[in-house]
Formats: C-alpha cells, sequence, structure tokens
C-alpha cells in the first residue's frame, strides 16, 4: 500500500535548547549546544519572542547558524510558522541549507530563477513542514517570492545595506538615453558648471569621479517630467532590468528620492529604504536579524529601515575570542616599498605566488581590473563573483588561482587550506552612489563607521573559518593602511582583531620588505617559532578593551528618528516629516555628535520647509528653510557639496548668505571682547615682543607659548596649551564649534632631518584627544597643523597620515604673526567705545588676517599627499 498514514504531530519542546536536546539523539550536528548558545536561545525565549525585530550578535565560529535555526525550526514547530530564512548569496544559502539539514531541521533550498525552483520543496515551506532558506533578493524584490512568511531569519545582517535597498535604487547608466534626458530637466537643479561638465562627453578632472547630489527642490519640481522620462525609457526597455523592477516601487515617488549624479550613471533612491511599506518584509510577525557585528551606531536600523531593534548583546567572554589567526601586513609601510613603489606590484605578486590561492577583497570594479592588470602572477587564473556564485569549488581546487571580488566582504568562506592569503586593496566605503556621496563628499565618515569597520572585520577573515585555521592578511591602498592604522579605528574593533592589526602595524613599520616576506613564511609554517610570538598577540589582547566610536551613541539616538523622517517623507507627510527631522537633529547635538551628518539633515530641512512654504504661502517656513540652510552651512564647514548645489532653482529661493563668513564671524567676537585687555599699551607690547621671540627662537617650550599666545590674536574664542600632557597639542585653538585647530611643533627639528612616522601620527591623534577631553566630537572642518622645518618627508609618515593633519612651516606661522600684530596696531589706533565688528572686519580683511584667509594657506601642504613627481 503506497498511502501515507497521518503520524500524530509531536508536543513542541518548552524551548530551543529543549528541542535540540531531541534533535541531537538522530542528527549529525554537535552532542550538545555550547553554554553561550544555550543563553542566547534562552534569552531570546523569554525576552524578545514577542519583539517585533531583534537582533542576535555572535562572532564567527560562535555556532549562528546554529541558533537562527533553533529559533526558526521552533517557531516552526511550537507556533505552526512559516519561516524563512534569508542569506546574501546563493552560495551561502547553499551552505546554510546543509548545515540546518546536519543539525535535523528540515529545509526547502529555494534559490535561483524562481520558475526553477522544486514546487515540492516550495510547498513544504508554505505547508511550514519545513524552513525555507534562500536571499535576500527573493524578499526585497519588486515582486518577492517569498511574501508570506511569519517569521524571518536575517543572516550577516550587518553587511546588507545594498540588498535593502536595492528595489527603490534605480540606477541609469551614461550609455542610456534617459542619463542625457534626466540631466537635462534638472540642469537648474545642479551647480550650472557641473551639469554642463557632466553633459560633456570630455570633462576633465573631479567631474571624472566626483559625486554630486541633485537639489531635491529641483527634483520635487520637474518630478512629472522625470516620471515621464523614467516610464518612457522603462517601456522602451532601454534602461536596464533592475532599473525597470526598480521604478515599479519608485513610480510616483520619485520627489521623494534623492539623486546623485556622477559622469558615468544616475541613481534615485531614498535615503532609508521604506521597508515598512513591503508586506514581504514588514508583515512577518518577528524578524531575527544575525550577524557577527552589530556596532553601535544605529547602523543596523538605517539599513533595514526598522525604527527599533532590540539587541540580545554578544555573549560574556566572546568579545575577546576570535575565530582563528590573521597576520596583518602593511607592505606600503616598509622602509624600502615605501619609497620605491614601482617594487610594490612584483612583491605582491610573488607573494600570490608562494601562497597559489588568494582572495582579493576590492571596493569597486576599478580597483579590482587595476589589481587584475598589475598584481596577479602571470599563469595564474582570475576569478569574479560569477564563477563562485553557486560553489567555491573552481576557486579552492585550481592549483594557481586569484579570486577578485568587488564589494563583497562576506559570503565567501575558505576555511583551512582552501584559502591561506586574504588581501584587501582600497578602503571599502565605494557601495552604491549615495554612500560615495556620504564619505567622499559629506565626509560623513561616521555613519559609515560600522560599516566600513565591519567590512574590514568581515573581509579579513573569509579565509579563517574556525579556532585553529590561520591566513595572512595584505592591507593595500594609502587610504586603507591609514584607516586601520587609527586609534580610534583599532580601539573600535573587537580586542583580538585589534591586537591582531597592531601587531601587524608595528611589525610593518620600520621593515624591510624581505622581512615581511619571511615573517609570513614563518607564520604560514605555524610551528614553534610562530607560537612564541602569538603569545604577545593573546597578551595584548587580554589587555584592551573594545571603544565605541566617537559620535556611535548620537548616531543611535537619532536612527529611530531618521527612519521614522523618512517614512513620512515617503508618505508625503511633509509637516510630520519637518517635526521628525528637528527631532534628529536634537539627537545629533552636544557630546561628539557628528556634525557632517547633522548638516545633510539641516539641508534636508531646508528643502522640506521650502516645499511647504511653497504649498501653503506660510512665511514662517520660508524664514524656517533659510535657518535650516544656514545651519547646514555651518555644519558642513570644510566640504564642498552645499557649493555644488549652488543651483539656480537654490538660489531663487534662498536668502542672501551672510557677507561675513560664520568662522570670522566667531573671530571677530572674540577680538571685539578682548581689545579692552589685549590692546592695553602695558599688554599688547610686551606679549607681541614675546610672542614674536617664541616663534624665532627654536627651544619647545617659548615657542609652544608663543603659538598659545598667537591664539588669543588670532580670534580663537579659546587657546590653550598642553598642561605637560605627552598626548595633548602643544597648543589648541579653538573657535567656537566651528573648527578646532589642533598644533603640533617641531621648533627643535632640523632643516636636513626627516618627519617620521610617529610624529605624524601624535599629530593626527590631537583632535581625538581634544574632543575626549572637552566631551564633545571635534567640529567637521577641525585640522592638527604639524610645524617643522624639515625639508621632507618619510614616504611611512605619508602613509599614516590622516586627511586633517598638514605640514605648516615655521615662515607660515611667522608670516601670520605679522599679519595678526599688523591688523591689531592698526585696529588700536582707530578704537573708540564705538568701534563695531564692521570695523574689525575692514581692517583685518585689509591685512588678510581674518581666520577665512589665513588658515587656507596653512592648509595647503596635507601630509597624506604624495609629494610631486620630479619632472
Amino acid at each position: 500500500m503506497a498511502f501515507k498514514r497521518r503520524t500524530p504531530t509531536p508536543v513542541a519542546p518548552d524551548d530551543p535548547v529543549e528541542l535540540y536536546r531531541t534533535l541531537s539523539e538522530t542528527n549529525n550536528g554537535p552532542a550538545a549546544l555550547w553554554l553561550h548558545q544555550g543563553d542566547v536561545l534562552r534569552s531570546w525565549h523569554s525576552g524578545h519572542r514577542g519583539d517585533p525585530d531583534v537582533a542576535i550578535e555572535l562572532p564567527t565560529g560562535a555556532g549562528k547558524t546554529l541558533v537562527g535555526g533553533l529559533i526558526g525550526e521552533y517557531q516552526r514547530r511550537a507556533l505552526n510558522e512559516r519561516v524563512a530564512y534569508l542569506c546574501p548569496t546563493r552560495q551561502l544559502a547553499r551552505q546554510t541549507a546543509a548545515a540546518l539539514k546536519n543539525y535535523g531541521i528540515p529545509t526547502s533550498l529555494l534559490v535561483g530563477a524562481v520558475p526553477t525552483w522544486n514546487r515540492a520543496d516550495r510547498a513544504r515551506y508554505t505547508s511550514a513542514q519545513s524552513i525555507a532558506v534562500s536571499t535576500y533578493a527573493h524578499v526585497f524584490n519588486s515582486n518577492p517570492a517569498l511574501d508570506d512568511a511569519q517569521l524571518l531569519l536575517l543572516d550577516d545582517a550587518h553587511s546588507v545595506e545594498s540588498y535593502v535597498a536595492s528595489p527603490w535604487s534605480l540606477e541609469i547608466s551614461r550609455s542610456e538615453s534617459a542619463y542625457g534626458l534626466v540631466l537635462a530637466e534638472l540642469k537648474d537643479s545642479l551647480d550650472p558648471l557641473v551639469a554642463a561638465r557632466l553633459r560633456n562627453e570630455n570633462p576633465d578632472g573631479q567631474f571624472l569621479t566626483r559625486t554630486y547630489l541633485a537639489s531635491p527642490t529641483g527634483v520635487a519640481a520637474h518630478a512629472e517630467r522625470l516620471e515621464e522620462i523614467v516610464r518612457a525609457a522603462c517601456s522602451a526597455e532601454t534602461v536596464s532590468k533592475s532599473a525597470r523592477y526598480a521604478y515599479q516601487m519608485l513610480a510616483g515617488k520619485l520627489d521623494r528620492c534623492l539623486l546623485y549624479a556622477t559622469y558615468s550613471r544616475l541613481l534615485f533612491r531614498p535615503l532609508i529604504a521604506p521597508s515598512t511599506v513591503h508586506p514581504a518584509f514588514s508583515n512577518p510577525a518577528q524578524r531575527v536579524y544575525m550577524s557577527a557585528t552589530l556596532g553601535d551606531g544605529g547602523e543596523l536600523e538605517r539599513s533595514f529601515g526598522r525604527r527599533k531593534i532590540k539587541r540580545i548583546p554578544i555573549p560574556k567572554g566572546w568579545e575577546k575570542q576570535g575565530t582563528g589567526r590573521r597576520l596583518f601586513c602593511f607592505p606600503e609601510l616598509t622602509t624600502d616599498l615605501s619609497v620605491v613603489r614601482s617594487d610594490l606590484g612584483p612583491w605582491v605578486k610573488d607573494v600570490i605566488a608562494k601562497h597559489r590561492r588568494a582572495v582579493v577583497l576590492t571596493p569597486d570594479g576599478r580597483t579590482a581590473a587595476k589589481f587584475t592588470e598589475h598584481r596577479v602572477p602571470k599563469g595564474f587564473a582570475t576569478l569574479t563573483a560569477q564563477d563562485v556564485e553557486d560553489d567555491l569549488s573552481s576557486f579552492t581546487t585550481s592549483p594557481d588561482a586569484v579570486l577578485v571580488l568587488s564589494n563583497r566582504y562576506d559570503g565567501i568562506d575558505l576555511p583551512d587550506d582552501a584559502c591561506r592569503l586574504v588581501i584587501l586593496d582600497g578602503l571599502p566605503a565605494k557601495g552604491d552612489l549615495q554612500e560615495r556621496f556620504l564619505f567622499e563628499e559629506l565626509g560623513a565618515l561616521e555613519v559609515l563607521q560600522e560599516r566600513i569597520r565591519a567590512r574590514i572585520v568581515q573581509g579579513s577573515g573569509r579565509a579563517t573559518r574556525n579556532a585553529r585555521d590561520f591566513a595572512t592578511v595584505l592591507v593595500l591602498g594609502d587610504d586603507l593602511t591609514r584607516y586601520i592604522g587609527r586609534a580610534d579605528v583599532k580601539v573600535a574593533m573587537r580586542p583580538e582583531i585589534h591586537a591582531e592589526v597592531q601587531f601587524g602595524y608595528d611589525n610593518s613599520l620600520g621593515c624591510q620588505s624581505s622581512e615581511m616576506a619571511e615573517n609570513i613564511e614563518v607564520f604560514q609554517q605555524h610551528g614553534a617559532e610562530w607560537r612564541e610570538v602569538d603569545a604577545d598577540i593573546i597578551a595584548h589582547r587580554d589587555a584592551l578593551s573594545q571603544v565605541p566610536p566617537a559620535g556611535a551613541a548620537e548616531l543611535q539616538r537619532a536612527a529611530g528618528r531618521e527612519v521614522a523622517a523618512w517614512e513620512a517623507v515617503w508618505q508625503g507627510e511633509w509637516e510630520r516629516a519637518l517635526d521628525l527631522i528637528r527631532q534628529v537633529l536634537d539627537n545629533l547635538r552636544g557630546g561628539k555628535a557628528p556634525q557632517r551628518y547633522a548638516a545633510l539633515w539641516h539641508y534636508l530641512g531646508s528643502c522640506i520647509a521650502r516645499r511647504l512654504a511653497m504649498q501653503t504661502g506660510d512665511a514662517t517656513y520660508a524664514e524656517a528653510s533659510a535657518a535650516y540652510y544656514r545651519d547646514a552651512r555651518a555644519a558642513g564647514r570644510g566640504t564642498n557639496w552645499l557649493s555644488h548645489l549652488a543651483a539656480p532653482v537654490e538660489e531663487a529661493q534662498q536668502a542672501e548668505p551672510a557677507l561675513v563668513d560664520p568662522l570670522d564671524e566667531v573671530a571677530v567676537s572674540s577680538i571685539l571682547a578682548r581689545l579692552s585687555t589685549l590692546g592695553k599699551s602695558s599688554t599688547f607690547e610686551p606679549e607681541m615682543e614675546r610672542i614674536r621671540t617664541g616663534l624665532g627662537e627654536t627651544p619647545a617650550k617659548p615657542y609652544e607659548a608663543a603659538l598659545v599666545g598667537l591664539g588669543h590674536f588670532s580670534g580663537a574664542t579659546d587657546s590653550v596649551g598642553n598642561g605637560d600632557a605627552d598626548a595633548a597639542p602643544d597648543a589648541t585653538w579653538t573657535f567656537g564649534d566651528l573648527i578646532w585647530i589642533a598644533w603640533e611643533a617641531k621648533s627643535e627639528a632640523k632643516p636636513e632631518g626627516e618627519i617620521g612616522a610617529s610624529d605624524v601620527r601624535q599629530a593626527g591623534g590631537h583632535l581625538r584627544f581634544v574632543a575626549d577631553k572637552r566631551g564633545e566630537a571635534a567640529p567637521g572642518d577641525s585640522v592638527s597643523l604639524l610645524v617643522s622645518a624639515q625639508h621632507t618627508v618619510h614616504p611611512a609618515a605619508r602613509a599614516v597620515a590622516e586627511n586633517h593633519v598638514y605640514l605648516v612651516r615655521p615662515s607660515d606661522v611667522l608670516d601670520l604673526f605679522e599679519r595678526l600684530n599688523s591688523a591689531w596696531r592698526m585696529l588700536r589706533a582707530i578704537y573708540s567705545a564705538a568701534t563695531t565688528g564692521d570695523d574689525v572686519v575692514r581692517i583685518f580683511k585689509a591685512e588678510g588676517a581674518l581666520p577665512s584667509q589665513w588658515l587656507p594657506h596653512l592648509r595647503q601642504v596635507p601630509i597624506a599627499s604624495p609629494e610631486p613627481e620630479q619632472p
């Protein structure tokens, strides 16, 4: 008889831990759960089972897949729920399905094109007889195939912002006719120079690589015509299939999107994905986010468009645990390769040849292509993501192969001898155009910190997948080398990887590339010689603690309001959106809040207030728009993105900008306040003589004291010395909340000497020292000025230099003194009770003594920039 007899439904276990005791009797998994897995499962079951959004942080190797699988299987059995387990890639989905099967959890692998899915497997999921294992693309889609789950398990949640945003991301390539039509329609929504250069077939310089934000006011004003252009292109299929799918989600909503423009492509997308209006994601009773790296700044909420995601913290003790061992190497810091850069390519080729297989992770296609062309050994196979989408064997079975991936730092597991070499080439901050804008133009590094750090950590761990695994990690690119070397970046990492990075950094500086190659060989042998060294890393790890990056607390507080604000924008609830933007900005104030990111929200507030003014005719909104715009300019000092928004549509509606730079206004107020004291003959002449003498001498103490005194005459609201603290700047000038200037004076250095890496690292940390002492973030345009007579900068010093560190010659400081001396003497000559700020501006401007005049002169030589090539 072929009929099946229905067996009684088994009684649901008390909790997921009890469930695994049952499964382990017959499965192929571990005999029992680890203690920390049980703790996490009990925490979810007792305290978070009813929460709509809950995140679980478990490091690689801590059994995250089993924990997620047991939560899903428990809900399937206890409540007969449909459960979908989502992975970023098909290859990871296959791997996850196989692992769950070993644990005794029934699964339905649903990947690839939907028509090819096994109908019986899909039916088992639909009837809650198995857990669907699939990819994010089948939920975040204009026509989602998995639209009826009651529980979503979201793996690698730290790395999927692009997957979540993809249904609402409409990209148009320059090669497509719609590109030119959209640009032409928005000619009044960009700086006319930018618009003209983007239309030009042969632009020069910055216009080839920069990312520009089109005026949201202009996009809204032209939304009807933009809809016609995009709709026609989709109907004629003259744009990509992904763009056509995205338009299904954006139709009628282009006026609620931001438009980013580059020479090569355009991108329409909302700032935050409106996932609450996407039933396939918002309808499930619960979403469980699983990640090896959750972070502290609200990145998870922004990525998924959820206002509040509760956390189950990393189990006690695992915050200092790692998976395997990584040897970080920074070849561009070695004494020879830092000087002769042309030798780097051959050296990298030799390292790859000795390892036989290497995975290379790059932020973009251009970097990947450059690596493939110049750094892959002759005779090696070069594979890409498409070659390993379903199966890694084409790489792992090849004797000589390099796997080169672009903007993909997760989803590739290469344990043990599958791969022993990982190469990180370039800073991973070049995802879609929105991410590029935030990083390169807005300079809002803080809001991307979690994302960048997670990519570095996860990318470096692609070839260390268990406790005994090990792999060499080569770090290439000045931007990535400088970023990882920053103290605030390292302390935000878990102690294990912090110790590994620091060990690698210390063993790269002052080392010959031949010595680095020998160290790599010792590490790869992994014998007694290495174990002695490894003990140093472990000891350092045990002494470290993880510290959240500056601004993380403020960003976390603001995240929920940001999500709510963009929900209101998406629904066209403009008054509510403006109120929520004010709440966002309230949470981005004080402490160490990231002001450049706040500048964007000020600008968005200006645009929405202007929209309300046009809709209602209420002058109050017009005034609010102008105030938001002024605040955006102040918070965005030191960036050019607002100047590139000098679009006709903006200028026609904005109030005239103030004639005096806000920085000069602060300085003028300070000067006026000090005139009655510093302007007295009994004070002025002795003080000026002391400063002149100190700046003309080389001993450190008089020189540093002179810098402090000069700060008072410069208009700084505060000017202080180092207080004999080793890590403090020699002088710190603060101009209200607009800018800080930290000085590191090497007055005793000889011209024939060379500026070294240690001096540059010290200067780079000064702003963080001041920020920690003051308990607030450094304003966005703040700088560190290293004063030295030394003629040359060692290449290693350039490699570790942060972007805010500039080289200043003693003669430049004397020139500033002369400007201020002359201005003050003229001011004293006309000073009376009737002297006004306008008088100060007129006199100081004539002498070139306003901060907006002299500061650019002191910022002409960024140490991070390479020396110009000799003709």
